[in-house]
């Protein structure tokens, strides 16, 4: 069954398509030449996931995987929350540093990611949502070379590592889109 994951961001795709390559033929946005970006103007992880696979699924007349995703900080009221891949306005690596200045001299580093995938069929307009999320601590500098995006400054405390420093897949085991990829593994299984 072919399956259209709503991204660009090859490093998603490779993290979904690892997970799913079994269930299904996984297809990107970027496989199918379209950059269109569809506007999150959503309040929430599910709002944004849902307005994304929506509009592509109907667009490409496939079934069509959605996720949005974010790291919520304590300190920071859950900011960088859904903002969290424009939380500078630059690069993830101008925003793992905004967050790094942000949180210099600060004892509460507690921290989560958060993921919402929806399922969209555009044949039917029925879809289906999954979450995952893993807790953590944010670092003072960043750690490990893998991984993308905020993984170099996330510390899984169980693992005494960040995600970055895991190798992939080992996050692919732990991590909250891994835990949501898994709920919907369940579901189709």
């Amino acid at each position: 069954m072919k399956l259209l994951i709503a991204t660009q961001n090859k490093h998603k795709k490779q993290e979904i398509e690892a997970m799913l390559k079994k269930s299904f033929e996984v297809i990107s946005l970027s496989d199918l030449g379209d950059d269109e970006q569809v506007d999150e103007t959503g309040d929430t992880f599910f709002e944004n996931a849902l307005i994304k696979a929506a509009y592509y699924a109907k667009k490409h007349q496939m079934m069509t995987l959605a996720d949005d995703s974010g790291l919520s900080i304590d300190y920071l009221k859950g900011a960088p929350g859904i903002y969290s891949a424009r939380y500078s306005g630059g690069s993830d690596l101008d925003n793992l540093n905004l967050v790094l200045k942000q949180m210099e001299h600060v004892e509460n580093r507690e921290a989560h990611f958060t993921c919402v995938l929806v399922l969209y069929d555009p044949k039917t307009h029925v879809y289906e949502t999954y979450q995952g999320k893993v807790y953590g601590l944010i670092t003072t500098e960043p750690q490990g070379s893998h991984g993308f995006g905020y993984d170099p400054i996330f510390y899984v405390p169980e693992f005494q590592q960040t995600l970055a420093e895991m190798s992939p897949l080992k996050k692919n085991q732990i991590s909250h889109r891994a835990i949501a990829l898994q709920a919907l593994k369940e579901a189709f299984r």
